[in-house]
């Protein structure tokens, strides 16, 4: 049986910690820019807000806000993933603020993982900041909360796979 495509994108994807400067073209990264917005949400809330830092200034910064992770500075793009707890709970209440805002969140980051792989690109989803710097960096309003940085760009090395748990480590089929 053949690998469907999108196996073979989610199989092929690594995170990327050394990039290249060519420059990202505007047509992908409008297609990164839907990619995160059709992202699949609970109730179709959208409880997001996306920020491209293209500033080496402004990349520089949120390198160092991430303990010095200066991989992240190298690359020509980074996006910042922001939650709205507020838009999830709205509607579902404390579920929706502490479950479901994330979950929406990191639907969409796998969005954007997975079409820079499918595009030549590397990315790598950083989680490890501290998150009053970059709201502060960034002059976030009120809730909304930095949860990912994807730094994004022609990989300048591309990491062999890392290991996978065994399946019956990982998972259960109940028949």
């Amino acid at each position: 049986m053949d690998t469907p495509e999108i196996l073979a994108i989610i199989l092929k994807r690594r995170s990327v910690r050394a990039f290249l400067s060519d420059k990202i073209p505007r047509h992908h990264i409008d297609q990164f820019i839907e990619a995160l917005r059709w992202a699949p949400s609970a109730g179709n809330r959208q409880p997001w807000h996306f920020i491209l830092v293209h500033r080496q200034s402004l990349k520089d910064e949120l390198a160092r806000a991430a303990y010095g992770q200066h991989f992240i500075s190298q690359a020509p793009l980074i996006f910042v993933v922001c939650a709205i707890p507020g838009q999830s709970g709205s509607r579902y209440g404390q579920r929706g603020r502490e479950l479901y805002v994330y979950q929406d969140t990191a639907a969409a980051v796998q969005n954007l993982l997975l079409l820079a792989t499918a595009l030549g690109y590397g990315s790598c989803w950083v989680g490890a900041f501290d998150e009053n710097e970059v709201s502060r960096i960034l002059k976030l309003p009120g809730e909304m909360r930095a949860v990912a940085l994807i730094p994004v760009g022609k990989p300048a090395t591309y990491p062999r796979p890392t290991s996978r748990l065994a399946k019956d480590d990982t998972v259960t089929i109940l028949e």
